[in-house]
């Protein structure tokens, strides 16, 4: 009797969607042109849903058409690993409430794209896995902390985003590869390296394959792959954004962020995902109340501003392994910021750049705490069909199934086998944790913003920008700066793809204290809508999917 009364409430809804688009739609599209989803903006979609253009439901079916054109066909970006089965009733469910109700929040309707190391509850149909066969039909016991805000917002899931296998914390291995999604491509250029661990999820969001997209960071993991892409990053500071239900590396540097087309779509969904959770101990030491980003965006917030830029090692080409050209669109950022009223100040050099750049300090910290973490994390799912209880079974069940985890070019497990080889929390670990804080943070970041008083640094993204704040766990936000020339020498990044590559885009970052979000998101807002970097490039032609709104509503 249940199965009939639900099978009659799907059937209702479909209808009263039905009557509700046929209403809405004749006079919305009179006088507003439906979106493109290529560029569309939060704003954009919200304006549209409300109004009675489209549906979610709408929404739901143009993302999987526009997947289904270039994930696996086509192009073959490998950007998504699975889609979210229970998707079109979420939607369903939410344009109803829609109509009854109102929107819940800016991201009601708004489909989400998460990287696969992001929990998200095995009933609705998605699995789990950092990329990995290893943990293929494994049970979560819960959604993510990220994942269950995102949801009360009224946002619904839409995929699984490909990424580097484990977050890249497995060997040597070319960034975006995973055993479960292959080899995920940059869309700016065939085969071009996407840069990771967020890979998939950069891609996603740079062509339109989701609204918005969710990345996880831990060394560069959302600044490099916004980099990369001509997207949007926030790695936030560690504690701002839950890492409960997040696949881990290390507590003292995971968190969680948004990459997306726009500064404000990044500063909407931080808005959103941000706070305390009583499930990561680490999140209740942020200052309350969160802010909401979106006030933070103002053209003139860099008037009367001093930048500060740290070019001792983040400079040096034969120390950052940087082509020439990123230096030279970098400069002309600079130009740029005083044009928008910042002072720069030149050089602003951290003191500890050089120790930094020579430190061993990170792989000790990270080593360490994923292995611990990574086996608290099999002790705390309810089941796992592959039998993977530890990170030493992990190593032996890739061994015993090269097929799926060790294809030709993709077979090293060194860094796995040296977390493995670690025996817990001891001295030196606890060593190496205090001086990354003293050369991220003490004499690194916080010297610098204090030595020059600074609002915020910045740096072109490639590089060894993202060291100083991983190791600090200060936040970075990451925005369009420019593009590779068409005669850049193109270079090998792994057995399938290639960086540098002409039109692959390059990213600049503001860095910034502990919480200093509300700023770093400011200041990117205004150097973006002055340069608005984003829109001077397209991907190229076979990566731009073809469907649009106009193509499903009404299906």
């Amino acid at each position: 009797m249940g199965a009939k009364l639900l099978a009659l409430f799907w059937a209702w809804l479909a209808l009263s969607q039905s009557l509700y688009i046929s209403q809405g739609v004749v006079s919305a599209s009179i006088t507003t042109p439906l979106p493109d989803l290529y560029e569309a903006s939060v704003i954009e979609l919200q304006a549209g849903l409300t109004s009675g253009q489209f549906t979610s439901v709408d929404l739901i079916k143009a993302y999987f058409a526009r997947i289904e054109e270039v994930n696996l066909q086509g192009p073959m970006l490998r950007a998504v690993i699975e889609t979210n089965p229970s998707a079109l009733q979420e939607a369903a469910v939410l344009d109803y409430e829609r109509l009854t109700y109102g929107p819940r929040s800016a991201l009601h309707g708004i489909p989400v794209l998460v990287k696969d190391n992001i929990a998200t509850v095995a009933f609705e149909g998605m699995n789990t896995t950092a990329g990995s066969y290893s943990l293929l039909k494994s049970v979560v016991p819960s959604d993510a902390g990220v994942v269950k805000r995102l949801r009360k917002a009224g946002a619904i899931i839409l995929g699984k985003a490909n990424l580097s296998e484990w977050a890249h914390f497995r060997g040597n291995i070319a960034s975006g590869w995973s055993g479960r999604g292959g080899q995920c491509t940059n869309a700016y250029y065939p085969n071009a390296d996407p840069c990771g661990s967020s890979a998939g999820s950069a891609v996603s969001a740079s062509i339109g394959l989701a609204a918005v997209t969710l990345g996880t960071e831990t060394d560069g993991s959302i600044t490099c792959p916004a980099n990369q892409n001509n997207v949007v990053g926030i790695k936030p500071t560690v504690g701002l954004t839950s890492r409960a239900g997040v696949i881990p590396i290390s507590e003292h540097q995971d968190t969680v962020g948004p990459l997306t087309r726009s500064v404000t779509d990044a500063a909407i969904v931080l808005s959103i995902i941000a706070g305390p959770d009583s499930n990561d101990n680490f999140t209740l030491a942020q200052p309350t109340p969160v802010p909401d980003y979106t006030m933070a965006l103002s053209n003139t917030s860099l008037v009367g501003k001093r930048i500060g830029v740290p070019r001792a090692v983040f400079l040096n080409d034969s120390m950052t392994g940087n082509d020439p050209y990123v230096n030279e669109v970098f400069d002309q950022a600079l130009e740029t910021l005083k044009v928008l009223g910042a002072t720069i100040v030149d050089p602003a050099d951290l003191p500890s750049a050089y120790e930094i750049y020579e430190s061993n300090n990170e792989t000790v910290v990270l080593d360490v705490d994923f292995k611990v973490q990574l086996n608290a994390w099999f002790d705390s799912l309810v089941t796992n069909p592959s039998g993977v209880a530890s990170l030493e079974d992990l190593i032996m069940f890739d061994n015993n199934n090269p097929t799926l985890e060790e294809p030709t070019g993709y077979t090293d497990q060194s860094i796995l086998i040296e977390s493995q080889a670690t025996t817990g929390f001891n001295a030196s670990y606890y060593q190496s944790l205090a001086f990354d804080k003293e050369l991220g943070a003490t004499y690194g970041i916080d010297a610098a913003l204090k030595t020059y008083a600074l609002d915020a640094l910045v740096l072109p993204a490639p590089g060894y920008t993202t060291v100083p704040a991983a190791i600090a766990g200060y936040p970075i936000v990451t925005v369009p700066l420019g593009f590779y020339p068409e005669n850049v020498t193109i270079g090998s990044a792994g057995p399938e793809t290639v960086y540098p590559a002409p039109g692959v885009p390059i990213g600049l970052s503001f860095l910034g204290t502990a919480w200093s979000e509300y700023s770093l998101v400011s200041f990117a807002y205004a150097y973006e809508q002055k340069t608005q970097t984003r829109l001077q490039r397209k991907a190229y032609a076979a990566a731009i999917p073809t469907t649009q709104l106009v193509d499903v509503i009404g299906m």
